[in-house]
């Protein structure tokens, strides 16, 4: 019998991703919308990386992480906006097995990485203001190299698994994805065999790759409270607020959306509130990242004004 079954089983070669296709009406403007922000999203990050690279008084332990989260967003939002601005203009929406397994494993895995590396931008932030005199021999080079470095390998192994444990199930043939990307939970509602094994896997991932990050950023930034409202001055007490402000907001809006993603009851089932998430965390939040460090990081605004001054200055002479 089960060989049976097997046999039934047709090979899905494309998945249909249909996600938001029920508003045909607003198709153009999630299109242009989606656009725009992916073009703020480049330049916005791509800055971030340049004045990081070209600005000596930023190669900081804080800022090669920083560019690393700008780096990350830049790849996290190409692995599926452009195919997402495809599919908004396109009549099949249609995506091959191994176009999905691919923006899959990509952007599941920048995702864990993103996690990962927020907790260790926490930690560089705690060691900063709880030890400052120790700081630049705690954070030496190659500590905050290879923090970044396992960041990456974190979240592209836990990745690397959910996806092969996905892929290799039978769909059935059912080949219609209610989303508007290659998304996990989206694709588990599709396999037709027992998904016990990786709703377990997902749930262990969740609390490893969201949780356990989330409790060590809390736990940095009960004793960066503790060590700022020790500070006498008011000016110090603002600088060092303003060193973890940016940080903590990116923190609130990546973990937020993330959390009622993924660590919500339903393990199967996907709709429109879903996909809004989506955009909010992989589309919003990337392009919110740079703003949000430019505004609230005097360095930042700095190497950004010398920078721009130079350029303008070039273009004049």
């Amino acid at each position: 019998m089960e060989h049976m079954k097997m046999e039934n089983y047709s090979v899905v070669t494309e998945f249909f991703l249909v996600g938001l296709s029920q508003y045909p009406e607003l198709q153009l403007f999630l299109f242009m919308l989606c656009l725009i922000m992916y073009v703020i999203i480049l330049l916005g990050n791509s800055l971030l990386i340049i004045i990081s690279i070209l600005d000596s008084r930023l190669h900081t332990p804080m800022y090669f992480f920083l560019g690393n989260l700008s780096f990350l967003d830049i790849c996290y939002t190409s692995s599926f906006i452009p195919t997402m601005l495809i599919l908004f203009r396109s009549e099949t929406k249609s995506i091959s097995f191994i176009g999905c397994a691919l923006q899959m494993v990509v952007s599941l895995g920048l995702g864990c990485t993103e996690c990962v590396l927020l907790a260790v931008m926490a930690y560089d932030r705690y060691v900063a203001i709880c030890n400052p005199l120790r700081y630049p021999i705690i954070m030496n080079r190659v500590l905050y190299v290879h923090m970044a470095a396992w960041s990456w390998i974190i979240g592209y192994l836990i990745s690397l698994l959910q996806t092969v444990m996905t892929m290799i199930l039978p769909f059935c043939g059912n080949n219609v994805i209610d989303h508007i990307t290659c998304e996990i939970l989206a694709l588990l509602k599709l396999i037709c065999s027992d998904i016990t094994i990786n709703v377990i896997i997902m749930t262990v991932a969740s609390i490893v790759i969201l949780m356990l990050p989330l409790l060590l950023i809390f736990i940095s930034y009960v004793f960066i409270l503790s060590s700022i409202l020790r500070i006498n001055s008011a000016e110090g007490r603002k600088k060092a607020f303003s060193t973890c402000s940016a940080h903590l907001t990116v923190v609130i809006l990546f973990y937020g959306s993330a959390l009622f993603m993924y660590m919500k009851p339903k393990s199967k089932d996907t709709n429109t509130s879903d996909e809004i998430v989506v955009l909010s965390y992989g589309v919003i939040t990337p392009m919110l990242n740079p703003i949000i460090y430019s505004l609230r990081n005097k360095e930042v605004k700095e190497a950004v004004k010398k920078v721009l001054s130079r350029h303008l200055h070039l273009l004049k002479s």
